[in-house]
């Protein structure tokens, strides 16, 4: 999902109960950082989403640059 952030990736889920996303980042170190899970409601991921996982994974590169 390179609107997150570089190496952020998807995982997509469809159920009987609607499509779920998650997203994730495992390029910091030995560590595999969920970002964000969510339901979609629409086929367009919405912004507020996308800037979410945007600000945890400023969050999450921050965490690994202190190890």
């Amino acid at each position: 999902m390179k609107e997150v952030g570089a190496g952020c990736r998807e995982i997509r889920v469809r159920t009987p109960d609607g499509a779920f996303r998650t997203f994730y980042v495992a390029r910091f170190g030995e560590v595999v950082y969920v970002l964000h899970c969510f339901q979609k409601k629409t086929q367009k991921t919405s912004k507020s989403d996308i800037d979410l996982g945007r600000r945890r994974y400023k969050a999450a590169d921050a965490h690994a640059k202190e190890k």
